[in-house]
């Protein structure tokens, strides 16, 4: 279940400027094992042009280690396995755009917001059958892709049908990149995703995906660690950090604006 990723799998900073100015923690070049799916563009993903794995989230990672004076070995999962994994200790950290959530906080300790976005619906470009929840879900014949347990499923269930977990209409795959495949093939007709995943997969398909509809609500992202993890907070304390110095805001930038999947 577990595997190394790659070239990324261990990247070592040093220390900061910000470091050296002394407000914040000196880790100590302490390794931290961070594990994520590589499914979630643009936050992380596996770039197809060039093969590496990357993404918003490493990015920041890069920074938070710098910053913290820390050795970051990156790590493997699937979705479904992950914040059990992390909750039982085998890995520090988890990042892969995971919803800060009540019930997932009995589980695992929850970072500061590093993100907040927003749920839409994404459609095949030629989808004329439906603009809308309401109109999706009176048409009984359209189903939707979901992974097991996300926010997009839960959103699906409760906001856009019935509030029946087991319904038919709703598809189930393994990963996010998985559902997007099936609504390209026709297999699917709709894929809830949060702003960040939904405009990157757009902006990348060359005019053969889009999104549809008001906006289905907000959530807020942030790093996983197991109860009690002594990272969460100086974790927060580069994330404040970053967030004042204009970091974030340069990764957003980056990933959402400028950024080409592929390209």
């Amino acid at each position: 279940m577990k595997r190394m990723f790659g070239a990324v799998a261990a990247v070592v900073f040093g220390a900061s400027a910000a470091l050296a100015g002394g407000h914040l923690p000196d880790l100590e070049g302490r390794e931290v094992v961070v594990v994520t799916e590589n499914a979630y563009p643009p936050l992380q993903f596996v770039d197809p042009a060039s093969g590496d794995a990357v993404g918003w989230e490493y990015d920041a990672m890069a920074e938070i280690a710098e910053r913290l004076n820390i050795t970051v070995v990156y790590e493997n999962i699937s979705w479904d396995a992950m914040i059990a994994a992390v909750s039982e200790g085998q890995f520090d950290m988890g990042m892969t755009g995971i919803t800060i959530r009540e019930d997932r906080a009995e589980k695992v300790d929850f970072s500061e917001t590093y993100m907040t976005s927003e749920m839409l619906m994404m459609v095949r470009s030629d989808e004329d059958r439906f603009t809308d929840a309401a109109s999706f879900a009176a048409d009984a014949d359209l189903l939707m892709a979901a992974q097991p347990g996300t926010t997009p499923f839960y959103v699906g269930v409760y906001d856009v049908l019935d509030g029946d977990e087991a319904n038919p209409r709703i598809k189930l795959f393994e990963t996010f990149g998985a559902g997007v495949q099936a609504l390209r093939t026709g297999d699917v007709d709709l894929v809830l995703s949060d702003s960040t995943a939904a405009n990157g997969y757009v902006e990348a398909s060359e005019g053969t995906l889009k999104i549809i509809g008001d906006k289905l609500g907000t959530e807020d992202f942030g790093f996983i660690f197991p109860k009690g993890s002594d990272l969460v907070e100086p974790i927060n304390a580069a994330i404040k950090d970053m967030r004042e110095d204009g970091t974030i805001d340069a990764l957003d930038k980056k990933w959402f604006l400028d950024f080409k999947i592929g390209g």
